[in-house]
């Protein structure tokens, strides 16, 4: 029978990404395992003991999301035990450089490329708020590791200088569509704290969808539909 992640990680330490987004019939699956310290394996009877350090991440409001009924207060309360919290990139002075740096030279390894930034593109990542965070950089690398030739050029579709104003996101004219939708899904999760529902909620679209066009941007890729 093959394992679970629990059972994999005995005597060991599990990640568990968004953990914000569990759905509330997981939590209270994951929180008897917290609890009690044992599952049962799926078709199983029989209680195994598991012991391990959990580590969560997540880009909701925890508190806001038990108010709201959208997460188990004990389960909040249950893993609330040593909180991080981790600024956005914008708010991280010089970080983005330095990791643009780093997936340029991952990028140089991968296809033996010398590949350097222009002073131009530095002066872009810098400047740039990144709503998208550590995801978005990473994806602008790539697409303009493929782009350029020896010199990396940082094109953002003018969008240099920082979009949101207030509670407006301002484009230039002649931004592709693709890149229009891509910059309001972040700019509204970004107002909506990373919260998704209420992201999708405002901008009229399923939390499916939302959930499908972020998996697209992680991966790289373009999706251009109309929403």
């Amino acid at each position: 029978m093959r394992q679970g992640r629990f059972e994999l990680a005995h005597r060991g330490t599990l990640f568990l990404d968004e953990i914000g987004d569990l759905p509330l019939e997981l939590q209270a699956k994951l929180l008897r395992v917290l609890q009690e310290g044992g599952f049962e394996r799926v078709g199983s009877s029989q209680t195994q003991s598991v012991d391990v350090r959990i580590i969560c991440a997540t880009h909701r409001d925890l508190g806001r999301a038990v108010a709201d009924g959208e997460f188990r207060a004990d389960l909040f309360y249950r893993l609330n035990v040593f909180p991080i919290r981790l600024p956005p990139l914008r708010e991280r002075d010089g970080d983005a450089e330095l990791l643009a740096e780093y997936f340029l030279q991952c990028h140089n390894d991968e296809t033996g490329a010398t590949k350097r930034l222009s002073r131009a593109a530095l002066t872009t990542i810098r400047t740039y708020h990144w709503p998208g965070n550590v995801r978005e950089l990473r994806n602008a690398l790539q697409r303009a590791f493929i782009m350029s030739d020896d010199i990396v050029e940082l094109d953002l579709a003018g969008l240099a200088c920082p979009p949101v104003e207030g509670e407006c996101l301002r484009m230039p004219i002649g931004t592709p569509l693709a890149e229009m939708e891509r910059q309001a899904i972040f700019a509204t999760l970004d107002h909506c704290h990373g919260n998704k529902r209420r992201a999708a909620e405002m901008l009229g679209v399923s939390l499916k969808t939302l959930y499908n066009r972020l998996a697209a941007y992680q991966a790289g890729g373009t999706t251009l539909v109309t929403i």
